[in-house]
């Protein structure tokens, strides 16, 4: 029995038309050559494993209606980031958002603070104005309008 000369590169040639360099099975082509299908298949197969999603028993947002919320959401991203379920490039697109929610959540904190600020002053003003005149002496508030008061006539005089 004489042996052929066997060549342990695949005799294919590349999408580029250089010869495959892979090793090659007992039909003389690599594995990839005389299985067109699987490289794709293979592909895809450890793409998914990649792959971050949410899964389906993760916890729902919660809702974010004050700085507490936001600050709480922003932890769990970042754990949630660094345990390897929610992949960097999503929490990096989340974090202009949440920023944005905290930064409208002080504002209207602010507005409502005003808007009570306001409520208490102007309530403080009209009791000041009705104490003010409540015990104002005779003739005090015709001073203000600048009328004269009538004079009395003393029976005595």
């Amino acid at each position: 029995m004489t042996q052929k000369n066997f060549d342990p590169h695949c005799k294919s040639l590349t999408k580029k038309g250089n010869p495959c360099r892979a090793a090659a099975t007992k039909g003389g082509l690599c594995f990839f050559h005389a299985n067109p299908n699987k490289a794709s298949e293979l592909g895809r197969i450890g793409g998914r494993s990649k792959r971050f999603s949410v899964g389906e028993n993760s916890d729902p947002l919660p809702t974010l209606d004050n700085a507490t919320a936001v600050r709480d959401t922003v932890a769990r991203l970042i754990t949630d980031t660094y345990a390897g379920k929610l992949h960097p490039r999503m929490a990096a697109r989340l974090a202009p958002l949440l920023s944005l929610q905290l930064r409208v959540i002080e504002t209207t904190e602010l507005e409502r603070r005003m808007v009570r600020i306001e409520k208490l002053l102007e309530k403080s003003e009209t009791e000041a104005d009705a104490g003010a005149n409540a015990h104002a002496t005779p003739g005090e508030d015709l001073k203000e309008t600048g009328e004269s008061r009538p004079q009395r006539l003393d029976p005595e005089a």
